[in-house]
């Protein structure tokens, strides 16, 4: 899955299935932080459609009476899987919901990277001062279908999608940074070079990695394997 991922040099925690476990976890981790002295800030996402869960709002919950230093963001692309907004919600906005936890809630252009920005900054600020969690809600769209296993031609029409590609944030932001003389055509494409290059090489190593022992199925799994390598 495309969540089972984690940094430890980056902080990344690693996410688990259910969708919006991650929101008590970025409070604890953030109390834990606070505990120890650290001062991080964490960073907690999921979509308009699983911000109905329960998992959302006792993590905002929580993090709010304690006054902890997280971020939560909803990424609202408009669609649960196969499930539009209007039959999700019934707010008319999901940043209103921080109102019931006494902490700011902000809807922003999740198409606009540098609304977005502002907005982080406004809640990172916040949240290292000490005055506690933001809730942040992003607008955008998803251009893909949610996975392979998704035909979304069975519940959004070719031209809904393309219409809404023609306000494809990355685009949009690199039309800017070329107006404005800050990226060059030159710059541009040896990045793309670049990073072609480094998706390639990546993905010939992943498919050209030999399938692990089966036995390693129960490494770290158990207690006595903790001290291993």
């Amino acid at each position: 899955m495309p969540a089972h991922f984690g940094h430890k040099a980056h902080r990344i925690v690693t996410q688990s299935s259910p969708v919006t476990t991650q929101f008590p976890h970025a409070a604890g981790i953030a109390l834990a932080a606070r505990m120890a002295g650290d001062n991080i800030v964490a960073y907690a996402s999921t979509g308009e459609g699983s911000s109905n869960q329960g998992d959302f709002h006792e993590g905002i919950n929580f993090a709010s009476v304690h006054k902890l230093p997280v971020v939560y963001v909803i990424h609202n692309n408009k669609y649960a899987i196969s499930v539009p907004a209007e039959k999700q919600y019934a707010a008319k906005q999901l940043s209103d919901r921080a109102v019931g936890y006494g902490i700011p809630g902000e809807r922003v252009n999740g198409n606009n990277i540098i609304e977005v920005y502002s907005a982080f900054k406004r809640a990172v600020d916040r949240a290292r001062s000490g005055e506690g969690p933001s809730l942040i809600e992003t607008v955008s769209y998803r251009f893909t279908p949610h996975s392979s296993d998704d035909d979304d031609r069975a519940y959004r029409s070719k031209e809904e999608v393309d219409d809404a590609k023609a306000n494809d944030p990355l685009l949009i932001f690199q039309n800017e940074l070329l107006e404005e003389g800050i990226l060059t055509e030159e710059i541009l494409q040896n990045l793309e070079k670049e990073i072609s290059k480094e998706v390639n090489e990546a993905t010939e190593y992943a498919e050209n990695a030999p399938y692990p022992e089966p036995e390693s199925a129960l490494l770290y799994v158990y207690e006595e394997n903790a001290g291993e390598e």
